[in-house]
């Protein structure tokens, strides 16, 4: 009889940061498939230069996302692949390795 592995597999997760140039803004959040696309789940902070940032850890995989700034969505102004999405606009999309 041959021994069975028990070893589980642990899958490793990447810091991901999201960054917004957005000085004038109130409330802003980072919102995608990797929060269940709630809102409050990605609150971001400010810094003294007006950039807002929020750092998640992820598991290797696509991902769409949006900003969500005083009530609109904005889409990241870096990222250069978007997703249509079914609302008649575009989600940005992240890959992480």
């Amino acid at each position: 009889m041959g021994k069975k592995n028990n070893a589980k597999v642990k899958t490793s997760t990447k810091k991901i940061e999201f960054e917004l140039p957005a000085p004038s803004a109130t409330v802003v959040s980072v919102v995608g498939n990797f929060n269940n696309w709630d809102v409050d789940e990605g609150l971001m902070v400010m810094d003294r230069y007006g950039v807002w940032t929020k750092s998640m850890n992820l598991k290797p995989g696509i991902y769409e996302y949006r900003f969500f700034v005083d009530g609109s969505w904005v889409n990241d102004p870096t990222c250069s692949t978007c997703a249509p999405n079914e609302f008649g606009s575009s989600n940005c999309v992240k890959i992480v390795e």
